[in-house]
């Protein structure tokens, strides 16, 4: 049997490692009302279904309680990032040489991305 939708809320919540206040704020909503979804009290509007999917990268369907195929779309995602990547010519040469290079070089990638990474923020 399929998990309720605030069981499922408060699932995901607790696995980003979010307090119901911190959620709440988010997306604008009082701490009360987070509970509120998580005790099935109240449900969130459409919009806000799909706010809460996308934030937490699932589906609509798995939030509902239509399907338990949680890493489906994740897995799909995955999937499309992979493909674009493979099929970037300039990001194609790290798919390609990546594997043949030694732990060294690939370290040293790592530390370039995490810099890179690190800039943005």
């Amino acid at each position: 049997m399929t998990e309720p939708f605030g069981q499922k809320l408060r699932t995901l919540r607790k696995r980003k490692n979010i307090s119901q206040k911190e959620f709440g704020k988010f997306f604008g909503l009082a701490e009360s009302t987070i509970s509120m979804y998580e005790r099935d009290e109240r449900r969130p509007d459409f919009d806000l279904l799909n706010k809460f999917a996308d934030y937490f990268e699932v589906s609509t369907d798995y939030l509902l309680g239509r399907t338990d195929k949680l890493e489906l779309l994740q897995q799909e995602r995955d999937d499309a990032a992979f493909e674009a990547f493979a099929n970037d010519p300039e990001l194609n040469v790290f798919y390609k040489e990546l594997p043949k290079s030694d732990e060294e070089a690939v370290r040293k990638l790592r530390n370039i991305w995490e810099i890179i990474k690190n800039e943005k923020k």
